[in-house]
């Protein structure tokens, strides 16, 4: 059976960039960094004491105080960004089957404070232990799927894939696979996540993953620069419509671009650090563009998963040139966690929103923050440092690689 077409249709995000997508995409088009001190708690102990927290956020503006008791934040995100996916999707929800659209999402940790504040809790008993009732609930990582189909009474298919940095691209690429065979007409699909806690912090630190720029943390994200020296925290969530074409056509749907193929791997290597040749990334990038029935050259923008991290900057490059050749030196490709920070399980929903927004505008976002680039890494390869640039965008690859060895990517292209 040929495989139904699939396409975007609904976008949302909320991260610290921004609420909503414009301000997202306005930002990142301007090179905006979104690191700053930590607000949430007070992290004057931690060996970093910033991240990419989101900016003025109040649950009360989107929830009922009960309601918002109820979820952890990472959960309060997931719903705020699905809510603008189906608001800009048009989807009326009165001619729609419902047992046809699902909810596959993403979190690669899911509610870590809702877990972190409850383990403070109770470590002050001296007495019968006592755990608030929503405890369980409120942390588990398929949670957030299950309030947004709840809300929206979505009967689909709905699950949660959990894959560290890589999840949320797993969510999108089931989702794909579901509707080109079949099983779903329409699926909200995406991630979220809400790490930047005291164990989540203290974690990144003691694996050494995270920047310790404290004296400018605007700066501190910088993929690739000879300077670097970790990544930086992310948090919010990305949402998308993923729609059976047809179905799509016939309510007279918006189309961002067609979603037409995907890949996995596995480094099979180590628990943190990339292959030091690329060997699970540009494995996984060929296996998306042999899915999607494209060549290399057909390729105009790669969003790299780029971590500022010493090893994976300088894997991930080699991959890109293994796999595209000569016409490396033709792509736009940039990282875009230089202004959001790493949303860890959320990061591939939101830089596959990244990639689609430029096939739709015309314009690549940059990687800001370059200073010195590191030897080790090609010059000759246009990262689109510190300024986006306008070119056409008629397909765009977006790569996501998790703790484990995760690998997953997904190409889009123009809607035709």
């Amino acid at each position: 059976m040929k495989p139904r077409r699939v396409v975007i249709t609904g976008l949302g995000t909320i991260n610290a960039l921004g609420h909503n997508l414009s301000e997202t995409w306005e930002n990142m088009l301007k090179g905006v960094s979104g690191a700053a001190p930590i607000t949430l708690f007070d992290a004057t102990k931690f060996k970093t004491r910033f991240a990419c927290e989101v900016k003025n956020y109040d649950p009360l503006k989107y929830f009922k105080k009960p309601k918002a008791r109820k979820m952890d934040r990472f959960t309060q995100f997931a719903l705020i960004a699905s809510d603008e996916a189906m608001l800009d999707s048009g989807i009326d929800m009165e001619k729609v089957d419902k047992d046809r659209f699902g909810v596959i999402w993403g979190s690669g940790i899911g509610g870590l404070d809702t877990f972190t504040q409850q383990v403070k809790e109770y470590q002050k008993e001296d007495c019968v232990p006592r755990f608030n009732p929503f405890f369980i609930p409120k942390m588990i990582a398929d949670i957030a799927g299950g309030h947004i189909s709840i809300k929206y009474d979505l009967r689909g298919p709905n699950f949660t894939t959990v894959s560290a940095c890589a999840s949320s691209t797993n969510a999108l690429i089931d989702a794909l696979m579901y509707i080109q065979t079949g099983k779903a007409d329409i699926i909200l699909s995406g991630g979220s996540e809400a790490a930047i806690t005291e164990a989540g912090l203290a974690g990144f630190n003691a694996l050494k993953a995270l920047s310790e720029r404290n004296d400018d943390p605007k700066t501190a994200s910088r993929p690739f620069d000879t300077g670097r020296d970790g990544f930086v925290m992310g948090d919010g969530a990305g949402a998308l419509i993923v729609e059976e074409y047809e179905h799509a056509k016939k309510r007279g749907a918006k189309i961002y671009a067609e979603f037409v193929g995907a890949g996995l791997s596995a480094d099979a290597h180590h628990i943190t650090a990339p292959h030091p040749e690329g060997r699970g990334a540009s494995k996984v990038m060929q296996n998306a563009l042999e899915d999607a029935g494209m060549q290399p050259e057909e390729i105009d923008y790669v969003n790299l998963h780029g971590t500022s991290t010493g090893l994976g900057d300088i894997a991930e490059p080699l991959a890109v040139k293994k796999v595209f050749g000569e016409h490396a030196y033709k792509l736009s490709i940039s990282s875009t966690k230089s202004m959001t920070g790493h949303l860890l399980g959320a990061t591939g929903a939101v830089e596959a929103i990244a990639a689609i927004m430029a096939i739709k505008t015309g314009e690549v976002p940059p990687t800001i923050n370059q200073f010195e680039l590191d030897p080790n890494i090609d010059s000759k390869l246009d990262f689109t440092f510190n300024t986006s640039k306008k070119r056409t965008v008629n397909a765009a690859l977006s790569n996501t690689f998790g703790f484990g060895g995760h690998n997953a990517s997904v190409v889009f292209k123009k809607c035709e």
